[in-house]
């Protein structure tokens, strides 16, 4: 199995049929993303220019204690702002005066835009040239748009990224390089790069990286892998730098990684001996830790309510290699970009959706009753108390799920609420 290609043994590859919803939705924005970039670019800071609810959802989110001193902040947008009777531009720059000063080692700072920003016209990459002139060689300012109005809260991430791309210096076509992009906790990324180093394939990036002052070049000799399957723009964006995007699964799973490598070592010669000789250990470790929860999610029924666009790689590895049953994957974006290499591999007899009506889908839920949902932290509470098991998708954006070595503690994080729910029965404790 070691050396088999994954989608070798899947059924049609056929596109994907997909009912399209529209309506209400019930999604965090793309501001939450800002925990988890502030945490990997650790020389960046990112001021939200928002209202008072973004501030409080962004300190909610990180779970920031009043007295610390974290590398994030809100520009608050107060009536006169949003009535047109203050000049916000103005203020907007005071506040960005007043972290330069108080910051002066900041190498980056973001300016995210949020729903207020954009509903009055603020011009937030207007005011980023500005400074990013005046501060020309020692402080880089990049506007992005974390609004909620339409879009997701991962795609935040992948706003961030695509405006950082016009950034990136110029690659030679001998440059031949492997960028890997997405955001990863620093111990998945120490543990793919020993792995690409064993293979030998040495001359790897990451981006983004764990400081913002260097931006890897991006050139014709740049192959980009996706970590995370939310960053179509900044895809695009790289490719239109003359990078090529390597096609594969998401690294999730034992299977899922192994076929993410492999598309690595494919596209710079690998010998394939050598391939299976650097991951055979990992992918049977990965296996075995995966075979702990197998009993408990095997057989078991999921659907996963649209909220982080990883819902089809998730069903995937749910799927082929934990047993369970998906009964509906919803996802708030289909890129068919991004997902090519996942939808060969998915499950026959399931019910696919782009976008959300909440009541239909949550109809839907309480009608076909499986065993777990996976869905946002807003409506799980609800969903809970009719009885229905539900693993939030934020936490799985806070959790290191990449990669062999932590196969076995993403299925673990999907078993966790069924063992609960068993513990809680009434008997379970005689």
């Amino acid at each position: 199995m070691h050396g088999a290609v994954l989608a070798s043994d899947t059924g049609s590859a056929e596109p994907l049929d997909l009912t399209v919803e529209h309506g209400q939705r019930a999604v965090f924005c793309g501001l939450t993303s800002i925990v988890w970039l502030h945490r990997k670019i650790q020389d960046a800071f990112f001021l939200v220019v928002g209202s008072r609810t973004c501030a409080h959802l962004i300190q909610s989110a990180a779970g920031v204690m009043i007295f610390a001193e974290p590398r994030f902040a809100t520009a608050v947008l107060e009536d006169r702002d949003l009535a047109g009777m203050a000049d916000c531009v103005e203020e907007v720059e005071r506040v960005i005066g007043q972290v330069i000063k108080r910051r002066p080692n900041l190498k980056t700072i973001f300016l995210v835009g949020s729903c207020p920003s954009e509903v009055i016209k603020l011009d937030l990459d207007n005011i980023a040239r500005k400074f990013k002139e005046r501060h020309k060689g020692q402080l880089r300012v990049v506007a992005y748009s974390g609004s909620g109005i339409e879009t997701t809260f991962t795609q935040g991430e992948d706003s961030c990224l695509s405006n950082l791309v016009p950034d990136m210096p110029q690659a030679s076509e001998q440059d031949q390089k492997l960028l890997i992009v997405g955001s990863l906790p620093d111990i998945v990324e120490d543990q793919f790069a020993r792995l690409f180093a064993e293979m030998g394939i040495t001359n790897v990036e990451f981006f983004p990286g764990r400081q913002s002052e260097y931006l890897p070049g991006v050139g014709p000799g740049t192959r980009i892998l996706l970590a995370q399957p939310y960053l179509g723009d900044t895809a695009r964006a790289l490719i239109s730098r003359g990078a090529t995007l390597l096609k594969a699964p998401y690294p999730y799973g034992a299977q899922g990684t192994l076929e993410w490598f492999r598309a690595a070592a494919l596209s710079f010669d690998i010998a394939v001996e050598r391939f299976q000789d650097c991951t055979r250990a990992p992918f049977e470790r990965a296996k075995r830790s995966l075979e702990v929860y197998k009993t408990e999610l095997a057989g078991r029924r999921v659907a996963f309510l649209p909220d982080s666009q990883l819902e089809i790689p998730l069903a995937r590895f749910l799927a082929r290699e934990c047993g369970m049953h998906p009964t509906e994957v919803a996802t708030p974006f289909y890129d068919a970009t991004t997902m090519s290499s996942e939808t060969p591999l998915l499950p026959s007899g399931v019910q696919w959706y782009e976008g959300q009506n909440l009541d239909s889908s949550l109809e839907r839920v309480r009608n076909s009753r499986p065993d777990l949902t996976v869905c946002g932290l807003g409506i799980a509470n609800p969903l809970e108390a009719e009885g229905l098991r539900t693993k939030w998708s934020i936490e799985l954006m806070f959790s290191p799920i990449q990669g062999f070595d932590q196969a076995g503690d993403l299925a673990e994080l999907f078993a966790r609420p069924l063992r609960r729910k068993s513990r809680l029965e009434v008997g379970a404790w005689n």
